[in-house]
């Protein structure tokens, strides 16, 4: 079932805090092996959203799928296929990381000896192996970030959400984080949703979403959405379609 499904459904989400609709009528879908970036100012929506899609939030409208799995339905089939890294630093900053990522996998239900040797390939991958015993608190920001995607990748998932992971970190760890990122979707077609708010992150060939005012604005190949908009950035796409709904 879960083969030749899209990596993730978002079908009709709406969302609501009382009066307040956070997301209305939300729909995009990311493709196995697809870098999907959520582009939206703070406000729009993007934490509501990944945390229906990470299932924190149940939906009281619409629907979302993971690889097929329908996440109301059959969130542990869902949540198996999902890696998730919040905006929030999650390290316990008093263990080392390989302590970190042996919790995580044990949490997944991984013994103590397959744990240890996927933490080590996901430490090598991340090109952190020999601070393995290091404490997390010794990291740098750029480093840490790296911890934790090798993290939420330690349990084997093919869709990988990040929310704005690049905040608080310095223009050589953002790229380096984005380039890590990019990396990992070419060579093991890991499906990634990247929500951030900073439109030099955004690529030509890149999946866009844009959020405004919890609507989707515009979906579709960033080069194709600068056309459609007659603007020469991203940015300015954005300015244009955020202006029609300011």
């Amino acid at each position: 079932m879960s083969g030749a499904a899209p990596a993730l459904v978002v079908r009709n989400l709406s969302h609501a805090y009382g009066p307040r609709k956070a997301l209305d009528d939300v729909s995009f879908t990311v493709a196995q092996g697809g870098f999907a970036a959520l582009l939206g100012l703070n406000g729009a929506g993007k934490s509501t959203l990944f945390s229906l899609v990470t299932g924190l939030y149940a939906a009281r409208s619409g629907g979302v799928e993971i690889f097929g799995f329908d996440i109301a339905k059959e969130p542990g089939a869902a949540l198996r296929q999902l890696g998730v890294v919040f905006q929030a630093r999650t390290l316990d900053l008093e263990l080392s990381l390989m302590q970190n990522l042996l919790y995580h996998a044990a949490l997944h239900g991984i013994g103590p000896f397959e744990g240890k040797q996927r933490a080590r390939e996901a430490l090598a991958r991340a090109g952190l192996l020999e601070r393995a015993g290091d404490k997390a608190r010794d990291l740098s920001g750029g480093q840490m970030r790296r911890v934790e995607i090798a993290r939420a990748l330690l349990h084997g998932p093919r869709l990988l959400l990040l929310d704005e992971p690049t905040v608080g970190l310095d223009i050589k760890a953002r790229a380096d984080i984005l380039a890590h990122v990019r990396d990992l979707v070419a060579r093991e077609r890991l499906g990634v949703l990247w929500t951030t708010h900073l439109i030099d992150e955004i690529a030509d060939s890149d999946q866009v979403v844009v959020l405004h005012k919890g609507r989707v604005m515009a979906d579709g190949v960033a080069a194709d959405i600068l056309r459609e908009n007659c603007a020469k950035t991203i940015g300015e796409a954005f300015e244009r379609l955020t202006a029609l709904n300011s």
